[in-house]
């Protein structure tokens, strides 16, 4: 959608800034320029309370897959030392009440507006102002434009004949029921097994009469060895968590994994195999960031680790034959997100699931009874769809801010184009949290988060010493971090797999690798040196 207000009818900027969304960067973006600056700030949040993915992602079984104590806000050491998590891996409802302490906490409440989407941004050059409509038909406008809208917010259905017609009861992962759905005695399929399928297909086995999934890629799925903290893990956090936040902040992942040995390829096949038991024990994201640091670079390093895993699977899936369709073949492992698990693969030893292979037979149907593919039907009472996300990208083409001269649609019409996975060439005072060609999905998000938001308060803070009204990226700059962007990650194996991370999961995306991968204390060090240089690259007036 366009704006309704035309650039002749821009009156007195009401507000210093906008902000996209109630989540994890949303809340710190009120709080950082509200509280750090000063700013007139509103956010706007489609639904009805804080919480972004956690808000919207109530399916059974949905939790963080970064540590509970990483998974969480660093800028305040009194929220650090007063909130207790629970679990290692914090489970959705508990994510969402620490993101409504947080807004309480802090007071953020009252800069808020919830049930309200943004569908429409302009930015009016003769005002230096944006011009934003909401879906209640109201307009809103204000100097700058900060995208909370997260990365893996713009949900998908698969294109199916008749995914309209099922006569049963349907839900979506992305988009969850807040009541709790009693799946006992029924028949249910889930389509798709990435991250949240994996999730949910764990626990709706255990209640459902009969669990049909449907698969079309397997995937790499380490457990996740979730259990209850105790005292003296949170005695270790909240004495330590200086250091802890320092050592993350200098990882791959935003999680120190201080057991990483340099190659796969550097020792023997024994000491391979007792690292990679090791890490695999541990749970979590060691066996990807806490075994062997060439996993992504180096070929036949990783292939040691996707024949481990495969190995895994076979030993704990009782039928070959489903063991087979379990197991990832034809690409690497880790270059798709590497999701976590608990039981996932003995509940394919229940007498009550069908694992059914769609590349093999795929869906061509879905019936007002079931869904049907080349191979029969299935006579459902409940489908699920865990379906993913028009990642990166999606979130922000589905508001499509447009400046003078361009829109993002077509800028991006090849892919994202983007100065440090931040700005965009062409939207003066826009920034997008997390975006594309930033470290993002590829590191602990409320870390990556910070990090964005805290270089985006120091540079308002900069224009306003100095009297500027207005930044933007100049092309050159766009040019080459989309270039440098694209040279790093065609060094690593994520580039020669279908992924989320290049769009290959949406029909007629562009086949760009989203993520800059040069990792995260490099990519603050160049955002840095940036700012240290004037706002090197940018444009200010």
């Amino acid at each position: 959608m366009t704006s309704n207000t035309s650039d002749s009818d821009s009156h007195q900027t009401q507000l210093d800034a906008i902000i996209i969304g109630a989540g994890f960067a949303g809340i710190y973006a009120t709080y950082s320029l509200r509280e750090k600056l000063g700013l007139k700030v509103k956010t706007f949040e489609a639904g009805g309370d804080v919480g972004g993915t956690w808000y919207w992602n109530r399916y059974p079984g949905a939790r963080c897959d970064i540590e509970s104590y990483h998974y969480s806000y660093s800028f305040s050491e009194e929220l650090q030392q007063e909130w207790q998590w629970s679990e290692r891996f914090a489970a959705q409802p508990e994510i969402l009440a620490y993101l409504n302490h947080v807004a309480d906490r802090f007071d953020l409440r009252n800069s808020m507006v919830m049930n309200t989407r943004i569908v429409g941004a302009k930015f009016d050059e003769a005002a230096c102002h944006w011009v934003v409509d909401t879906d209640d038909g109201n307009t809103q406008t204000a100097r700058y434009l900060v995208s909370g809208a997260g990365v893996l917010s713009a949900s998908t259905l698969p294109d199916v004949e008749g995914i309209n017609d099922f006569s049963g009861a349907v839900y979506l992962t992305a988009k969850w029921p807040q009541q709790e759905i009693d799946f006992s005695g029924k028949r249910v399929a889930v389509i798709g097994t990435g991250a949240s399928g994996i999730q949910v297909i764990t626990e709706v086995a255990k209640q459902a009469k009969h669990l049909t999934v449907f698969q079309r890629t397997p995937n790499y799925a380490a457990p996740i060895r979730n259990r209850p903290n105790t005292e003296q893990d949170e005695r270790e956090f909240k004495q330590h968590y200086p250091q802890i936040r320092r050592d993350a902040r200098n990882s791959f992942l935003g999680v120190n994994y201080p057991g990483m040995l340099p190659s796969a390829l550097a020792v023997s096949d024994e000491e391979r195999h007792q690292q990679y038991e090791r890490a695999y024990a541990a749970g979590g994201f060691e066996m990807f960031a806490g075994s062997f640091g060439d996993l992504i670079t180096n070929q036949e390093a990783n292939d040691t680790a996707a024949e481990f895993m495969r190995e895994k699977i076979r030993q704990r899936v009782d039928d070959p034959a489903v063991a087979d369709m379990l197991t990832p073949k034809n690409y690497a492992y880790v270059t798709k997100r590497p999701p976590l698990e608990t039981d996932y693969y003995e509940t394919y030893n229940r007498s009550n699931v069908t694992l059914v292979d769609i590349r093999a037979t795929p869906i061509e149907e879905i019936t007002p009874n079931g869904i049907r593919t080349s191979a029969g039907d299935t006579e459902l009472d409940v489908i699920i769809y865990a379906t993913g996300f028009d990642a990166m990208t999606g979130p922000l083409l589905r508001i499509n801010p447009r400046g003078e001269s361009i829109n993002l649609a077509d800028h991006w019409a090849e892919g994202p184009r983007t100065n440090l996975g931040l700005t965009v060439h062409g939207l003066p005072n826009f920034f997008a949290i997390t975006g594309p060609q930033s470290p993002s999905v590829l590191y602990n998000m409320p870390l990556a988060i910070e990090d964005h938001i805290d270089w985006l308060t120091d540079c308002i803070s900069y224009m306003q010493e100095h009297g500027y009204q207005r930044i933007e990226s100049t092309a050159e700059a766009e040019d080459n971090w989309v270039r440098h962007s694209a040279e790093i990650a065609d060094a690593t194996l994520f580039t020669g797999t279908d992924s989320w991370y290049i769009g290959a999961n949406i029909p007629g995306k562009p086949r760009v690798f989203l993520v800059y991968v040069g990792g995260a204390a490099n990519y603050r060090q160049i955002c840095a040196e940036v700012a240290q240089k004037g706002y090197e690259g940018f444009l200010l007036s």
